[in-house]
């Protein structure tokens, strides 16, 4: 049975507040994953506190900020944001802020990047810490690893920083960023991430993966696409004593008559160090290994419709016992989901493109989409506790849903049986399974075309000149 805990006024609670939608109640799993005192702590450690006893403090301006991010994270939203601080300082008996979007923004703007990306982390290392062993793979953390890019508003400021592709006429493109993430395959969460310029010197996906394996443990399990395959990673990831599971390089040949046989299409094999690459340094390159032993199978993904597809693996997983060949072919399909979950946060939580002017802001606003979305992962791996289910069987959609219903009731503490409306939210989001529909072949095509205008190819100066002179 259920058992919950009885609430303190959110007014008492301040960071609490924040995180009163989500659940993180006493007598839930994972409920204190994350709690108000961390978030409190995260701030201070950042000096990013502020207006304790005005309307825009940080914990006011970060639950709204939430909010926003999960209906639709655009500038209508704002609007949006501070009727919901207004219906909130109204039943808490607090000075309630003008209609105007501005303060609002401006306080905004003051919310610490570096704490965001702390609790962002933290939740989704908590939540990685107290996954159910039936949840890992082999006993393992399986992390994927994958690159996106996003767009935001073409401003000066943006541009400078993130700047538009090459290719396209300036006044034309908008600024545009790669970011590079690691999520768990266990709960779905984003446990890091590196965000630069799309172009240039050291943009690209594997230069931001490096900055991010400070944040990887030894025994970890790391899998991505071949676009990461090199000595150089590969090294890199083992001598921290993490596992590899990668597609190999389309530069690499293959060739399975060499090398020690451990089955058919699976064998063992030695690369050699390169050169040492312009980006490393020499004490570095002197600690590299001369040789690697790995792992190389070959599988065949067959789909109706479509032509079978030979996949070549490279793996550090050595022991054929241990991990056999198809355990490792279903390892490698797991990394799809990691795309999914790109997905979702760029579809649902609207992070494809960002409005935001300033190149802080849109920071700001990357990392605060992430907290959400680890938010509603913490609430989804709950559900599944509680129902006994796998957390990626549950649907991301339904839970940002159950989370927007009762935002203001349960932030204010005016739910009448908040008990009873836990075990409600949780059925349902547990209810809400991921179909399985293999073989489902749907051509991209619409009856209805969404946008009716061509796409811009001139500046928007000449357009409108063009315009007033005829």
């Amino acid at each position: 049975m259920l058992t919950v805990a009885a609430r303190t006024p959110p007014d008492k609670q301040s960071f609490q507040t924040v995180l009163a939608p989500f659940l993180q109640q006493d007598g839930l799993p994972f409920a204190r994953v994350l709690a108000g005192e961390d978030i409190q702590q995260a701030f201070a450690e950042h000096e990013g506190l502020f207006g304790q006893d005005d309307i825009y403090s940080t914990p006011i301006l970060l639950w709204a900020f939430l909010a926003q991010v999960l209906r639709d994270g655009k500038g209508a939203a704002c609007a949006s944001a501070v009727a919901d601080i207004a219906t909130y300082c109204q039943q808490m008996g607090r000075p309630v802020p003008c209609g105007d979007t501005g303060d609002y923004c401006r306080a905004r703007a003051k919310l610490s990047q570096p704490a965001l990306r702390q609790l962002v982390r933290q939740t989704a290392a908590d939540l990685e810490e107290r996954a159910d062993p039936s949840w890992l793979w082999h006993g393992l953390h399986a992390k994927p690893v994958d690159g996106f890019t996003f767009t935001m508003a073409d401003t000066p400021a943006n541009q400078a920083r993130f700047p538009q592709n090459k290719e396209q006429v300036p006044g034309v493109g908008l600024p545009i960023a790669r970011a590079c993430a690691i999520v768990s395959v266990a709960t779905a969460a984003v446990l890091d991430l590196a965000v630069g310029p799309y172009e240039g010197k050291e943009t690209g996906e594997s230069a931001l993966l490096r900055g991010l394996l400070e944040g990887l443990q030894a025994g970890d399990l790391v899998v991505f696409d071949r676009c990461f395959c090199s000595y150089m990673m590969l090294a890199l990831l083992q001598m921290r004593g993490i596992q590899v599971c990668t597609r190999l390089h389309q530069r690499r040949a293959s060739d399975f008559r060499r090398g020690r046989r451990l089955g058919a299409y699976d064998h063992l094999v030695t690369w050699t160090r390169p050169k040492r690459p312009d980006w490393m340094s020499e004490e570095l390159y002197a600690r590299i290994p001369e040789t690697l032993t790995l792992r190389e199978l070959q599988f065949v993904l067959s789909e109706p419709g479509y032509r079978p597809k030979v996949i070549t693996v490279i793996t550090t997983l050595l022991d054929p016992q241990a991990y056999p060949k198809q355990d490792i072919a279903s390892l490698f399909g797991l990394r799809w989901n990691v795309e999914l979950d790109i997905r979702s946060i760029k579809q649902n939580l609207h992070l494809d493109h960002v409005l935001c002017k300033k190149p802080a802001m849109v920071l700001v606003h990357l990392w605060v989409t992430l907290l959400a979305y680890n938010l509603i992962r913490t609430l989804i791996v709950t559900a599944a506790a509680v129902h006994g289910k796998q957390p990626r069987q549950v649907g991301f959609t339904r839970a940002c849903q159950e989370v927007l219903s009762a935002w203001i009731l349960l932030s204010t503490g005016a739910a009448r049986d908040v008990r009873g409306l836990w075990q409600y939210a949780l059925g349902r989001i547990a209810a809400n399974e991921v179909a399985n529909r293999p073989g489902r072949i749907e051509p991209r095509v619409l009856k209805r075309r969404r946008h009716r205008y061509p796409l811009m190819q001139r500046p928007r100066q000449e357009l409108r000149a063009k315009l007033l002179k005829t």
